[in-house]
């Protein structure tokens, strides 16, 4: 049996070749390490990248845009519930057909829901009236209103003014009486407070 002898030219010759092949594939495996850490850092296009970079920038976009408003407050001062919806009185319906909100005369009134204007002047008992039929059919009435900002026909989104309020027609005092209806016509009440609430604005 021959000899192994790690002195001659052969032997030389193969110790290179490993070696040389040990430092490659060490060299390899260290560059395979080092890559996800050297290019972790690096700037990533705008939309281009990881998840985390496109939820960045759609937390940007967020934060400047808002979220979307799918109701907004009809007031944005400080007022009193005068008369609940649904007391019982002489209306002809039997009951109260809204909610009426006591501010002073003149307070900025806001459209609570995105729609368009049917109504825009005076209307009998409630005096200066806006009805603006919303993107879900149902019908918002703002009544005894002092002036008037929309005209029929007029698109409005949430939280756009669009009149003042007063006690003009059948009132006692300046408020806004606001109603929301299932149909366009007088009867069709419905809850106002419970109706903004699942749309999230707190009335009460």
């Amino acid at each position: 049996m021959a000899s192994h002898d790690d002195s001659t030219p052969a032997a030389d010759t193969t110790r290179r070749r490993v070696l040389g092949l040990s430092t490659a594939l060490i060299g390899g495996a260290l560059t395979m390490c080092l890559a996800p850490d050297a290019t972790a850092h690096s700037p990533v296009p705008a939309g281009i990248g990881s998840a985390g970079t496109g939820a960045q920038s759609a937390g940007s976009d967020h934060q400047l845009m808002g979220p979307p408003r799918p109701a907004a407050m009809p007031l944005r001062r400080r007022y009193r519930v005068s008369a609940r919806y649904g007391v019982r009185g002489n209306w002809q319906a039997g009951h109260h057909t809204g909610i009426d909100l006591a501010v002073p005369q003149g307070t900025p009134v806001f459209a609570v829901r995105a729609g368009t204007v049917v109504l825009a002047k005076r209307s009998g008992d409630y005096g200066k009236a806006v009805t603006i039929r919303m993107s879900d059919g149902h019908y918002a009435v703002y009544g005894h209103l002092s002036n008037i900002r929309t005209r029929k026909g007029a698109r409005v989104t949430p939280g756009m003014r669009i009149a003042d309020s007063g006690s003009t027609g059948r009132a006692t005092g300046p408020h806004l009486h606001l109603e929301i209806r299932a149909r366009r016509g007088y009867g069709s009440d419905v809850n106002p407070v419970a109706y903004l609430a699942r749309h999230g604005v707190r009335l009460t």
